[in-house]
């Protein structure tokens, strides 16, 4: 059985020129199928962030387009909303908030076509908070431009599409790394994964990932740390970590996080 592909953004992607970040969603989408659905269970204005995004979608060539307004865990337990799910070629999460996504998707018949969808190849792809979502463990809070506290984080379960990593979204524009490496501190067999606005990872069913849009993705590997002090901290402590492997990757450049290794290709994506 084969699995489908993320395209996981940073939020703030380029919606007027190029849109080069949502028409490659598009374009793996159509590959596999006809209809993209718009899940907008995150924000709080879904009828403006739904409008706004099949709008898109269509003007990037997708002629089938179907929004899912899911407001309640009522809305995810429909079955037609389930069936418009599992039948979907491409699933998009908006922006918003990610506590929103997944208290009223989880353990919902949305949520077990959701999964269904992506093993069976479905393209799934999120913004911003959709974002954060896509882990199996997800950031919910934390402090921006801040130092690595313990109080700076908070975090909860996730949609679980995404395994071993934690991702955190608008990273270097809101100044997230203190949060990130303190995910990492506690989670040290967790890849972390921070990216900026206007850019995304495309996540393959292998799990390694190439860098899209226009700048940069920090990877921040916590299995060759030697040492931290994240279970001795007060709330408001500085963490100390020693020996943390971190990588700044922009558009042409990927990572393995099986081996460890950067991954150069042969021209920007």
């Amino acid at each position: 059985m084969n699995m489908g592909d993320l395209i996981i953004i940073g939020g703030a992607e380029d919606k007027t020129g190029e849109c080069s970040i949502l028409k490659t969603f598009v374009e793996l989408s159509l590959a596999v199928g006809e209809r993209i659905a718009i899940v907008t269970t995150a924000t709080e204005m879904p009828i403006e962030a739904g409008n706004q995004y099949k709008s898109l979608f269509m003007r990037l060539g997708a002629a089938q387009t179907a929004i899912l307004n899911i407001n309640s865990r009522d809305d995810a337990d429909m079955e037609a909303n389930a069936k418009l799910t599992a039948e979907a070629a491409g699933i998009f999460f908006t922006g918003g908030d990610q506590l929103r996504i997944t208290s009223i998707l989880g353990g919902t018949r949305v949520y077990m076509a959701l999964h269904s969808a992506y093993k069976t190849g479905a393209v799934i792809a999120g913004t911003s908070a959709g974002a954060s979502a896509m882990s199996r463990t997800m950031i919910v809070d934390g402090n921006d431009n801040d130092a690595a506290r313990k109080c700076t984080l908070k975090m909860a379960p996730g949609l679980g599409l995404l395994e071993k990593a934690l991702v955190d979204q608008h990273f270097h524009q809101r100044g997230r790394i203190g949060r990130l490496l303190c995910g990492v501190a506690e989670n040290p067999s967790i890849l972390g994964i921070g990216i900026d606005e206007d850019t995304a990872v495309r996540v393959f069913p292998d799990d390694h990932f190439e860098v899209l849009g226009s700048n940069s993705v920090t990877v921040v590997d916590g299995r060759y740390i030697k040492s931290s002090n994240v279970s001795e901290l007060m709330p408001d402590e500085n963490l100390a970590i020693s020996n943390v492997v971190l990588h700044v990757l922009p558009s042409g450049y990927g990572y393995d996080p099986v081996n460890g290794e950067v991954l150069r290709l042969h021209q920007a994506l």
